[in-house]
């Protein structure tokens, strides 16, 4: 740790740091409880960092993140970094399995496309990088979910058109999803989106074993062979921790 300190510096560091954790807004009280603060010690800096813009007040009192953040990362941006990170070994895993692969990222409330790697071989599935897809209705898009801190998880639930469109019955047993896939550490399902794709998908966690991204394999379900899904599974893991190294 610096021998220099810079308490103002570190008090809106904090802040920022925790509205990123949490996601959602939180009231100047939730913040102070959060930092073990009192709210007349944040108080001044919550209006530093609302002046400076870097923080938004809503109408009902509550602080959230603003989009300055965002402006100010993809300068620089951090997905050119986890794309340059990712590359290499995701050509690897396509010549190894045969099969194209992708990574994506949860893009407000949608799963974006930010990388793919082709397959060498004579006919595979192509996902096209910038692609947008339903985040709900994807087995990336889940294993996103599964590995999101609960609140998060929570607040991209209660956010969603289309789970606050489902009856309770498809609530239930989309949470028990979530709850398998958390546990075995990948998802394994036919499409939702297309006719004859089986979707393999593992996250890539980063600092605070946060998830960062999935890797994802989509192939074609073969008709003259059987396909070995558990082979696909072992690279895909192999390669999501070979990932992660690069970005740790």
């Amino acid at each position: 740790m610096s021998k220099y300190k810079a308490p103002a510096l570190e008090k809106g560091l904090d802040i920022l740091e925790y509205l990123s954790e949490k996601g959602i807004p939180q009231t100047q009280t939730e913040i102070a409880h959060g930092l073990d603060k009192s709210p007349n010690e944040i108080y001044r800096m919550l209006a530093c960092l609302e002046d400076r813009k870097y923080i938004d007040k809503t109408s009902t009192g509550q602080y959230a993140l603003s989009m300055k953040m965002y402006q100010l990362s993809h300068r620089h941006s951090p997905v050119k970094g986890l794309v340059r990170s990712a590359k290499r070994h995701m050509d690897d895993l396509a010549h190894k399995t045969n099969q194209s692969c992708h990574l994506s990222i949860l893009h407000y409330g949608d799963l974006l496309v930010i990388a793919q790697s082709e397959s060498p071989g004579a006919v595979s599935l192509s996902i096209k990088v910038g692609s947008l897809f339903p985040l709900l209705q994807t087995s990336s898009g889940k294993v996103l979910v599964a590995f999101e801190k609960e609140q998060k998880r929570n607040h991209i639930l209660e956010t969603s058109d289309y789970y606050n469109k489902q009856d309770k019955n498809f609530k239930k047993h989309f949470l028990a999803d979530i709850d398998t896939i958390q546990k075995n550490g990948y998802h394994l399902t036919s499409s939702e989106l297309t006719v004859g794709v089986t979707d393999i998908a593992v996250p890539i966690m980063g600092m605070g074993n946060e998830v960062l991204c999935v890797l994802a394999i989509s192939s074609l379900n073969p008709i003259t062979r059987k396909q070995d899904n558990n082979i696909l599974i072992e690279e895909l893991r192999k390669t999501a921790v070979k990932i992660n190294a690069e970005l740790t």
